[in-house]
């Protein structure tokens, strides 16, 4: 691995990091500045719509759904390939999103399965891919 590898995997852990921080804390102009303008989210496998292409529509469904709630990602232990100016990454995912008396919170174990790409120099998501291993719902109220 060379020097410009290692930067590039600490550059794409680094937008990781601030996807779940950006979410979480609902920035929402910074978190929108992480994506390409065709990402593709796909959370069919994880109970969610089928998937989404275009940055504008698939915020947009991923803001409503975490806008009311009180949300905390947490990503571990990447495995990034990187090919010049692409790149993929698997993250083993925790979620805990609560809604309060909206309705049931839960806590979410998984993966996110990413595609990256270099763009000006910086290091975006081009697409999500998240699947769900367990799920446990906590009725409030």
């Amino acid at each position: 691995m060379t020097m410009t590898d290692i930067q590039d995997w600490i550059a794409i852990c680094e937008v990781k990091a601030r996807y779940c921080r950006f979410m979480d804390t609902k920035q929402w102009d910074a978190w929108r500045d992480l994506f390409t303008e065709d990402y593709e989210l796909d959370v069919s496998e994880a109970g969610g719509p089928p998937p989404i292409k275009g940055r504008t529509e698939a915020l947009e469904m991923a803001m409503s759904f975490v806008l009311p709630a009180i949300t905390v990602h947490q990503v571990h232990f990447p495995e990034i390939t990187i090919d010049g100016d692409t790149a993929e990454g698997i993250w083993a995912m925790q979620d805990r999103v609560i809604f309060g008396l909206q309705g049931p919170s839960l806590s979410g174990f998984g993966h996110y399965r990413d595609r990256f790409r270099r763009l000006d120099g910086v290091w975006k998501i081009s697409a999500s891919k998240l699947t769900r291993l367990h799920v446990d719902m906590v009725a409030t109220g």
